[in-house]
C-alpha cells in the first residue's frame, strides 16, 4: 500500500499523486460546483439578518462586501466548466472558502460589538465549509483556515480592541470548529486515498487473473481461448479489407520420448525454450500460442498467399531443429506442421474453431508424411 505523508496526507510517490488527482477531478468539479451555489445562496440568506443587526447607513457597504466576496466563487464555479480546472483547482476553490470568510471579517469590522455575536457564527460555518464541503484538500483547508483564525483575532484584538473575554469566546469557538471540521476532513480525505488505493490493487488483481486465465501458465504464451479471439479479430477486420491471414498448427515430433526418458521438468524446460524460438522467428504482430501438451499454433497477420505461409513454415521447422542445450543428439526436435490459410468473409466455416480445426487436420497429414515437414489445408 502506498505510505501517505501524516500530514498533507500526498503520497509518497509522485506517480501515485499524480493519479489520485486524475482519479478524483470529477468528484471534485461536481462537489466545488454544488458547494459554490449552496455556499452562495447561504451567503445571501445571512443578508437577512442585515434588517436587524446593520445600521442603516452600513448596508450599502456591507451589500458591496458581499457581493465582492461572492465574486470569487463565481469565478470558480466558471472555471469548473474550463479544462484548466484540471490543473488549477485546489488553489481557486481555496479561496472561495478564504473569500467568504474574508468577507465576513470584513463586515464584521463595520459592525458595532453588539452585532458581532450575531455574523461571526458565519465564520463557523466557513471553517466547516472549507473543511467538509467545498472538496479540496485536508492541508489546504486547514492552511485557509488558521489563516482566518489568525486574522480574525489579531484584526478584532489589536485594531478594533475587542473585549477580551468576548475575543476569546468567539476564538474558542472557531478554534473548535477547526478542530472538529478539520478532524472529519483529514479522516475523509484518509479514507479517500486507502479507498483509492485499494480499488488500484483490485484492479491490477483482476488484470492479473485475466492474465492468467487467457495465457499459459507454463510459456506465458495466449493460450487457446485468447487465440481464438484474436483469430474472430482477423476475421472481422478481413470483412472490412478483405485481408488474408494464416494458421499455423505445430506439434513436436519426439518430445514424449524426452519426457519420458529426460523427466517432466527437463520437458517443460525444452517446451519453454521452444516457445522463446518461435516469438524469435516470428514478427511482432503474430500471435504465438501454446494450445496444450506440445501443440503450438501460430498466427500469423497478411499473409498474401499460400506461398508466404509455407516460407514461414519452413523457417518455423528450421528454428525447432536447431539443437537445445542440454538436451542429447539423440533426442533433437523436430516439428509437424498444418497450415491453413484464411481470408475474412461471411463464410460460415470461417469460424476460429474451424480455421484451428483446418491447420489440425492439415498438421496430422504431415505427420503422417513422415514428420518433420508442413502440409496446407484445403482451401
Amino acid at each position: 500500500m502506498e505510505r501517505l505523508h501524516p500530514l498533507t496526507l500526498a503520497f509518497r510517490d509522485p506517480e501515485a499523486e499524480r493519479a489520485f488527482a486524475e482519479h478524483s477531478l470529477a468528484r471534485m468539479r461536481l462537489q466545488g460546483r454544488a458547494a459554490i451555489l449552496v455556499g452562495t445562496f447561504v451567503y445571501l440568506l445571512y443578508g437577512l439578518l442585515d434588517i436587524w443587526f446593520v445600521p442603516a447607513d452600513q448596508q450599502a457597504t456591507v451589500w458591496m462586501i458581499r457581493l465582492a466576496a461572492l465574486s470569487v466563487p463565481l469565478a470558480v464555479f466558471l472555471l469548473t466548466f474550463s479544462p484548466l480546472f484540471a490543473r488549477f483547482n485546489q488553489l481557486p476553490l481555496a479561496l472561495t472558502g478564504l473569500a467568504a470568510a474574508g468577507g465576513l471579517i470584513a463586515i464584521l469590522w463595520h459592525l458595532p460589538l453588539a452585532a458581532a455575536s450575531y455574523f461571526y457564527p458565519g465564520l463557523v460555518l466557513s471553517t466547516f465549509y472549507t473543511y467538509n464541503f467545498i472538496g479540496i484538500r485536508f492541508i489546504y483547508a486547514l492552511i485557509v483556515d488558521v489563516v482566518v483564525v489568525l486574522a480574525y483575532v489579531l484584526i478584532f484584538g489589536l485594531l478594533r480592541d475587542f473585549p477580551g473575554p468576548v475575543l476569546m469566546s468567539h476564538a474558542f469557538f472557531i478554534i473548535s470548529a477547526n478542530l472538529i471540521g478539520g478532524g472529519a476532513g483529514y479522516l475523509a480525505e484518509y479514507q479517500r486515498r486507502q479507498l483509492f488505493v485499494r480499488e488500484i490493487e483490485l484492479d491490477l488483481e483482476r488484470k492479473h487473473h485475466l492474465e492468467r486465465s487467457l495465457h499459459d501458465r507454463l510459456t506465458g504464451l495466449p493460450n487457446r481461448e485468447l487465440l481464438e479471439d484474436r483469430i474472430a479479430q482477423l476475421l472481422a477486420r478481413g470483412r472490412r479489407d478483405s485481408g488474408c491471414h494464416a494458421g499455423l498448427y505445430i506439434d513436436l515430433d519426439g518430445f514424449k520420448a524426452i519426457n519420458d526418458t529426460l523427466g517432466h521438468d527437463r520437458g517443460d524446460a525444452v517446451l519453454c525454450d521452444v516457445a522463446r524460438r518461435l516469438v524469435g522467428a516470428v514478427r511482432l504482430t503474430d500471435t504465438v500460442s501454446r494450445l496444450g501438451g506440445d501443440e503450438f499454433f501460430v498466427l500469423a497477420h497478411n499473409v498474401d498467399t499460400q506461398v508466404g505461409a509455407v516460407q514461414l513454415a519452413e523457417k518455423l521447422l528450421e528454428c525447432i531443429e536447431q539443437p537445445l542445450a542440454g538436451l542429447p543428439e539423440a533426442r533433437r526436435l523436430s516439428a509437424s506442421i498444418g497450415i491453413c490459410v484464411f481470408c475474412g468473409g461471411a463464410k460460415a466455416e470461417n469460424e476460429p474453431e474451424e480455421i484451428i480445426r483446418h491447420a489440425d487436420r492439415a498438421m496430422y497429414q504431415a505427420k503422417a508424411s513422415g514428420k518433420n515437414r508442413y502440409a496446407c489445408a484445403a482451401p
